[in-house]
């Protein structure tokens, strides 16, 4: 029988670890975390997060059937569901950012009404399941104790605080600081990235600049007396409530929520991109995929075509605007089982944290059928000067199908990306394109896009 595999995002909880055993997900629960587990169970929290899709669901294993293990006094062993694709907040849109917040800060609310507490409020406790949030730390539950503060408070501001004000006061490019950060993005520097008038508005200045500034006065322990913040249930629940708030009337800024031109002007004239879009929905029909990437999803059309041929789809693009609209366009729609996430794909999430294998790179966590990548090779190529034979490297890592479309040279678009740049690209040809790609691919039908140069191509990997 294989034995577990410790997972190495779990290893900082001493209550508890997960670990990977015949490709399943396992929770070893230690006897540490009993008296907490108890209470957790009895007080009906536990069930009423089910109930409520907030909190992943769970199958006890009975002792007779826990897997093989070196761990010592275990006391339960649950089997978590299964989470489709592992994401982080690093590459979630504002609208997916401040529903986890809120998550977070409702889950609080409700442990503290059955005297219970949460522990942790990292980001990374938060993964998207059928377009919702839900919290995946079942040991992040800990019994209240009276007169105590919210001992992941700091984490909450770090986490969901500083990325949402981030997004508001215009600096998104900020967030990659948790690329280096994994504790969060620390208050000090949260508190001198944002604007000065920040100090005026009153939440800001409580969770971040204030915020801060205690921090930086007691991190030398000098001025430090032990005296611990005392703070009573009510006052808590009025100060979890006022965080509440908070988060709830954060909102983009006005013009970058009007999207009336965004990405409406392109190459296909109203024949062309319907014949594109019955092309793609055929050759999705042909290899009858469960798990589809859209790289350069844009506004997610090809993305919903394929969410009707397959299980999930993440749909990745590099501009956040474009991927906050298609998180608020599937809402509205209530599709759920597309993923949108910002993401360059090729300057993508690397690995980070402890020996940069506690959170995955984005290409580790990748295992796709198929891939889609639509109108995005010049961009790749020509926009970041990388060659076709690395480009088909790197699709036939990640899939088994692949449907490409080729934008040639002479393409209208093509042609903007090379208004500022020498053209050197003397290999960026379709015959080029087609011995680098069958170098790993068979191509199994290839489409002349009508009223255009354009060419879509469906691949299938060599075995």
């Amino acid at each position: 029988m294989e034995k577990c595999v410790q997972h190495n995002s779990s290893f900082r909880d001493t209550d508890a670890v997960v670990v990977k055993h015949n490709n399943e997900i396992i929770r070893f629960i230690f006897e540490s975390y009993k008296v907490n587990f108890d209470a957790f169970e009895s007080s009906g929290l536990l069930t009423q997060l089910h109930n409520n899709n907030q909190l992943i669901t769970h199958t006890e294993i009975t002792k007779d059937k826990w897997p093989p293990n070196s761990f010592e006094k275990v006391y339960k062993v649950i089997q978590p569901s299964l989470v489709p694709f592992i994401s982080y907040p690093y590459e979630w849109s504002f609208s997916q950012l401040k529903e986890a917040a809120l998550l977070t800060i409702n889950i609080q609310l409700e442990a503290l009404e059955k005297n219970m507490s949460l522990k942790d409020a990292t980001g990374f406790n938060v993964q998207f399941i059928n377009g919702k949030p839900v919290f995946i730390d079942t040991t992040s539950f800990q019994m209240y104790k009276e007169g105590e503060p919210w001992e992941a408070y700091k984490q909450f501001c770090q986490h969901f605080l500083a990325p949402l004000f981030f997004y508001k006061y215009n600096n998104h490019h900020l967030i990659k600081l948790l690329w280096s950060n994994i504790d969060g993005i620390p208050l000090m520097a949260a508190s001198k990235a944002l604007p000065y008038k920040t100090k005026f508005i009153f939440f800001v200045w409580t969770h971040i600049h204030y915020h801060a500034k205690l921090e930086a006065k007691y991190s030398s322990g000098a001025d430090f007396k032990g005296t611990k913040l005392k703070m009573s249930k009510d006052k808590l629940k009025a100060f979890l409530l006022f965080i509440k708030n908070g988060v709830e009337k954060i909102e983009l800024p006005k013009s970058q929520t009007e999207w009336s031109d965004y990405y409406q002007t392109f190459s296909y004239s109203t024949n062309s991109f319907k014949q594109k879009q019955s092309l793609v929905d055929s050759f999705l029909k042909k290899i009858n995929s469960k798990q589809v990437l859209d790289v350069g999803c844009n506004e997610g059309e090809f993305s919903v075509i394929a969410s009707q041929n397959a299980e999930n789809v993440v749909a990745v693009d590099f501009d956040y605007l474009v991927v906050e609209k298609l998180s608020r366009n599937l809402k509205k729609n209530g599709i759920e089982n597309i993923l949108p996430l910002i993401l360059d794909i090729s300057n993508p999430t690397p690995a980070i944290g402890w020996a940069n294998t506690e959170r995955q790179s984005f290409f580790e966590r990748a295992k796709f059928d198929s891939v889609l990548a639509l109108a995005v090779i010049h961009h790749i190529c020509i926009g970041n000067n990388v060659p076709l034979d690395k480009v088909a490297s790197l699709f036939a890592s990640l899939c088994t199908n692949l449907i490409i479309e080729f934008v040639p040279k002479d393409d209208s678009q093509t042609q903007k990306l090379l208004i500022t740049k020498k053209d050197v690209f003397y290999n960026y040809t379709i015959d080029n394109f087609k011995i680098e790609f069958q170098k790993y691919f068979k191509i199994v039908s290839s489409e002349n896009i009508e009223e255009s140069n354009r060419v879509l191509y469906l691949m299938t990997k060599h075995a």
